[in-house]
């Protein structure tokens, strides 16, 4: 399967895990949802994810990153740069994947590691 349709299909798997991340939390406005669920999804912060996960990624699984990657896409959002655009690529591509091979304890797995180190650096200032 093409790495941009994996990444298109693994963008619905992460904002799905995002927003069941931050309505986990409790209830509030649904502004302040959108900021924390922008605050996860946009280009930058999920390039800085990859730097999370990359040891932790198997052979199978860093190719999958890579192929998404280095996928030629044609557009690139206004706030990020086509470095972190082609990253967070790579990490959809992963998770779409995952999700077309029923790998959700998996899914689970590098979501909740990505979570755990951004609380962590709020919690340090990063």
């Amino acid at each position: 399967m093409s790495p941009l349709v994996l990444a298109f299909l693994g963008d619905a798997v992460y904002e799905l895990m995002v927003r069941e991340h931050i309505a986990s939390q409790g209830s509030m406005p649904a502004h302040t949802l959108h900021m924390q669920a922008i605050g996860f999804v946009k280009a930058s912060a999920q390039s800085d994810a990859v730097d999370k996960i990359m040891p932790m990624l198997d052979e199978e699984e860093l190719a999958i990153f890579k192929r998404g990657r280095n996928a030629n896409s044609t557009t690139v959002p206004k706030n990020a740069n086509p470095a972190q655009y082609r990253r967070a690529t790579g990490l959809e591509a992963l998770f779409g994947y995952l999700y077309l091979n029923k790998n959700v304890e998996r899914i689970r797995e590098i979501f909740d590691y990505i979570t755990g180190h951004l609380q962590q650096d709020q919690a340090s200032g990063k």
